[in-house]
């Protein structure tokens, strides 16, 4: 699972909540005095151009920003892959309960005619039965801890989750999601222990229009720090 990502004009990473405070400082070495402003953003723009932006939890100044970021919350978890999925409650980046399942649901066939018509069939029944499994699961998880979630964060099939959101039943479950969807493989209790971790990060988003290609990406990730 990729900690970096593109996004129009830049890229995007992740930082764990403790590090922010020094990945702006040498997001300032690498590019010159910075100037910061904070609304429901910390807008931090270097001499050279580069800018990075991330979400706050509140908070007037960086110190305070950092500290809200830093304060432990209990978050939902949503990994939905077509014939996977993985949901759970995660308290400071460690999983409390959960729910992990797998369903066949077959490739697709390049053959023509009855038989790949059959195929079809039989594949979208398979995976309307993996995707209902997943929202029951999501229904019996976290619905019933709703109120003591601060957000809810996603990851996987964007499909898979567009019709999980489609679910009224957990119409109130995305109203809490974050906008950011993780990219995750296949998932298991495993890839659900990491997105755990995952969920704590802030996500920075870098736009430097001289830095390119993977070095840059690992340079402002903030690795070895």
């Amino acid at each position: 699972m990729s900690r970096v990502r593109p996004v129009p004009g830049g890229r995007a990473v992740e930082v764990e909540p403790e590090r922010v405070e020094g990945w702006i400082a040498r997001f300032a070495e690498r590019h010159g005095a910075v100037q910061t402003r904070i609304d429901d953003h910390v807008r931090i723009t270097a001499a050279d151009g580069a800018t990075a932006t991330f979400k706050t939890r509140g908070g007037t100044s960086v110190e305070e920003v950092i500290e809200n970021l830093t304060t432990p919350r209990r978050i939902g978890l949503v990994l939905v892959r077509l014939g996977g999925h993985s949901v759970g409650v995660a308290n400071g980046g460690k999983v409390e309960v959960s729910a992990t399942d797998r369903k066949q649901v077959h490739g697709r066939i390049r053959a023509g005619g009855w038989s790949q018509q059959r195929f079809a069939r039989r594949r979208e029944g398979q995976a309307r039965v993996a995707l209902q499994a997943a929202a029951d699961d999501v229904f019996r998880v976290l619905v019933p801890r709703l109120a003591q979630l601060d957000s809810v964060v996603l990851g996987g099939d964007w499909q898979a989750l567009d019709v999980l959101r489609n679910d009224r039943r957990l119409r109130d479950v995305f109203s809490k999601a974050e906008e950011r969807v993780l990219d995750v493989p296949e998932p298991r209790r495993a890839i659900l222990d990491e997105a755990a971790e995952r969920a704590r990060c802030v996500e920075i988003v870098i736009q430097d229009t001289r830095a390119t290609g993977p070095g840059a990406d690992r340079m402002d990730t903030g690795e070895g720090a």
